[in-house]
């Protein structure tokens, strides 16, 4: 997937998760759907952490400001991005 898209996705499901602010019911649907989409947008064990922090995130109550899916993106193409050159060397 593209890294930009990706990006888009993430600002994209840190917002659908702001609406449980308005209707706190939708966390029951939203928290475990954000773990899902949170292990099948970033692969590996760092997915798996990261959707473990996502469904926490969006369950417990008015934790749902911290942008989740935004950070994960920032961690994996802006601040990990030393670890990745090195990988591809």
């Amino acid at each position: 997937m593209n890294t930009y898209k990706k990006l888009g996705l993430s600002i994209f499901f840190d917002a659908l998760g702001y609406v449980s602010l308005v209707f706190p019911p939708f966390d029951i649907v939203w928290a475990p759907l954000s773990a899902y989409l949170m292990t099948k947008m970033y692969k590996g064990r760092k997915g798996k952490v990261a959707a473990v922090i996502s469904f926490v995130e969006e369950a417990l109550p008015f934790m749902d400001v911290v942008p989740t899916f935004s950070l994960m993106w920032l961690y994996t193409f802006v601040f990990n991005k030393e670890k990745a050159n090195i990988a591809k060397a």
